[in-house]
């Protein structure tokens, strides 16, 4: 029997497409350059569908950067999870996969976060039109860690909000300071926010 999608399930399904697709042209153009029309295009969609999930191109590219952060930090509790201990080759695990995630499009996806970021700057309208969104985001990915640290038993040290913004902030410049100069940075970061989170 062929399983029925149900609407919600449909709405997931073109969200995510729609999500690939700007993934994939904001890497490739860069922010500026990329237009909604080129992502729907790659997403095999119209104009109109991307703004029934996403009222604005940075709304969209919010939910590109958030997915990203998401799948980061799952890595990290995934491998914590399965650890007794954090350690160097813990810590080493983390560190690799993390560089496999950021592999692929990481320089220009790192790139995008702080051409985003230049972009808001300059463009005052548009950061506070994306302002409640932002704050949504920083919001969300500190309930996603907590829910994360709390399956393994762990604690933060600083305030939720506070580690959510440091790994939105850092990220992007990690993997463009690895690239850039050749010393890889994920581990000592790594370490860095560790000093933040009590295990058992």
């Amino acid at each position: 029997m062929v399983e029925r999608w149900t609407r919600e399930r449909r709405l997931e399904h073109t969200r995510t497409l729609l999500l690939d697709a700007a993934e994939e042209v904001f890497a490739e153009k860069g922010f500026t350059s990329a237009s909604l029309d080129d992502i729907a295009h790659a997403a095999g969609y119209t104009k109109g569908a991307i703004y029934k999930h996403f009222p604005t191109k940075e709304d969209l590219f919010l939910a590109v950067s958030d997915r990203y952060w998401r799948r980061y930090f799952e890595t990290f509790t995934e491998i914590l999870s399965a650890a007794h201990e954090v350690g160097a080759r813990e810590l080493d695990e983390v560190a690799r996969r993390w560089r496999e995630l950021a592999g692929g499009h990481g320089g220009a996806q790192a790139a995008l976060g702080l051409e985003f970021t230049l972009y808001l700057l300059r463009n005052p309208d548009a950061r506070e039109r994306v302002a409640a969104k932002r704050t949504e985001v920083v919001e969300e990915l500190g309930t996603f860690i907590l829910e994360g640290l709390d399956r393994i038993g762990g604690t933060l040290l600083i305030p939720p909000l506070t580690f959510a913004r440091i790994l939105i902030a850092t990220t992007d410049s990690v993997v463009l300071g690895t690239q850039l100069d050749g010393d890889d940075l994920h581990r000592p970061v790594l370490e860095m926010y560790m000093s933040a989170i009590k295990l058992p």
